[in-house]
């Protein structure tokens, strides 16, 4: 699916569309929240606890989890239902970036930086973003569309105006699988966070401010996240979610 964006003039920051009062809609932090990527699959048996894990970052504001699952370990016999070539592809673009000699499960991505020590590792002491000034996010849902603001950053504060990147996700909790093969054969896996749509977006000049266009997910039970990101990497600069009861 193509992803429409146009840019929008300096007015969309004035005020409030009219019908703001009566559709879903949230807008960014000053202070970005902490993004948090597990690379899992429900076929290695050292996943399940980085999976419950990540479970532990639900309902902070200021935490962005997002659980990307991988499709490298279907050929022991168990086909992890959530996992696809595109989320298994960010990985390898990490290894890449990251320098890695290999990718593997489960991996914990913090801020863009491999975080190997997050076993026991509470939301409050989770590193905090660090470095690049962030835009304002304003998103909200239309009828079958949600839309993402992005503002810019003007060049005397940027400098040479960066360009970004981004990517939408939509998240969903809650989804159980009784595995019947593979190393976790028998288990009852409960996962959370869990990436079930992921679409990148072409980067532009962090100087021009850009309304980006989506497709709205079915079901008030799924949250749809947008992350601004580096355009030459992956590391995050703004993310947040939005979710519509």
């Amino acid at each position: 699916m193509n992803v429409v964006h146009r840019s929008i003039g300096c007015l969309v920051w004035l005020a409030a569309p009219a019908w703001a009062a009566q559709t879903c809609l949230t807008t960014s932090s000053p202070v970005p929240p902490t993004v948090v990527e597990l690379y899992t699959s429900q076929g290695c048996s050292s996943c399940p606890p980085a999976d419950q894990w990540l479970s532990s970052l639900k309902a902070r504001s200021d935490v962005v989890a997002l659980a990307f699952h991988v499709n490298y370990w279907n050929h022991l016999g168990w086909k992890d239902p959530f996992a696809t070539g595109q989320t298994t592809q960010r990985q390898h673009a990490y290894k890449a970036e990251l320098g890695s000699g290999y990718v593997y499960t489960p991996q914990v991505v913090v801020n863009g930086h491999d975080f190997r020590d997050w076993h026991g590792v509470t939301p409050d002491h989770l590193p905090k973003p660090q470095g690049a000034a962030a835009p304002h996010l304003r998103m909200w849902r239309e009828d079958d569309t949600v839309r993402v603001a992005v503002s810019a950053l003007p060049s005397a504060t940027t400098g040479s105006a960066p360009r970004w990147a981004g990517y939408w996700v939509v998240l969903q909790d809650g989804l159980r699988s009784k595995v019947s093969a593979g190393e976790n054969a028998g288990s009852l896996l409960t996962n959370d966070h869990v990436v079930k749509r992921y679409e990148t977006v072409l980067a532009w000049g962090s100087d021009q401010p850009q309304v980006f266009s989506w497709e709205a997910p079915a079901g008030a039970s799924q949250r749809v996240a947008f992350v601004v990101t580096q355009a030459q990497g992956l590391v995050p600069i703004q993310a947040m979610l939005l979710k519509c009861t």
